[in-house]
């Protein structure tokens, strides 16, 4: 009686992006993207000297995850999309505010 309700079991321990049944390939690679990149902005962006990559990457990831919670299709996507977008925007605030995107020293003057 208890399959009549409509009540669906549960794998524990079975980690899915996919929680609708749908295969969403696309999406789950954004979303696996902008999470990895912003724990590298978030981390390079407390060390000084690596305030290029800092600022790059959390740049990159920071638009790209925007661009990924606008096409992701579940709820555990857009979760971990936002932690990423956020480890990407703290990554890329601490990369701008210890030197920017370009070397420390670069003019661009004749």
């Amino acid at each position: 009686m208890r399959n009549a309700i409509g009540r669906k079991r549960r794998h524990p321990g079975h980690l899915t992006l996919n929680t609708d049944g749908r295969p969403h390939p696309r999406e789950n690679a954004m979303t696996i993207a902008t999470l990895v990149c912003g724990l590298v902005a978030f981390v390079t962006g407390f060390i000084v000297m690596a305030h290029m990559i800092a600022s790059w990457v959390g740049a990159i990831g920071f638009w790209g995850g925007l661009y990924a919670q606008y096409a992701s299709s579940t709820t555990r996507q857009r979760a971990l999309i936002i932690v990423g977008i956020v480890g990407s925007f703290v990554g890329a605030a601490l990369g701008i505010a210890h030197g920017g995107f370009l070397p420390r020293g670069f003019t661009l003057r004749n």
